[in-house]
């Protein structure tokens, strides 16, 4: 990608995130504070966090891979489960992901 194209596509981007913005600041208070929106809107930054997650943990560019990132992903949960410390999450998960890249080669 030329440098040229590169600016290009960050102001477009950054424009496009503007007016995304600027829509969102515009719509009219009493859409927003109706209860449905409200119920749906505590929702929407996990789920987006899960996705995030999700795409990380199970591709590799546009392959769907299994390797030790799942395990580490289901340590992880069980720690969090188990209310264990973030710092701790993270060591085990790390730890369990490692193993299974050891172990399955």
């Amino acid at each position: 990608m030329s440098g040229t194209a590169l600016w290009a596509a960050v102001l477009g981007a950054s424009l496009g995130c503007y007016l995304l913005k600027l829509a969102g600041l515009s719509v009219p208070a009493a859409w927003v504070e109706q209860p449905w929106v409200a119920r749906i809107v505590d929702f929407v930054p996990a789920a987006l966090l899960a996705a995030l997650v999700a795409v990380q943990a199970f591709t590799d560019g546009q392959e769907l891979v299994v390797d030790g990132r799942p395990a580490g992903l289901a340590v992880a949960a069980v720690a969090l489960a188990l209310r264990a410390p973030f710092i701790v999450v993270l060591v085990l998960a790390g730890a369990a992901g490692a193993l299974v890249h050891v172990v399955g080669g």
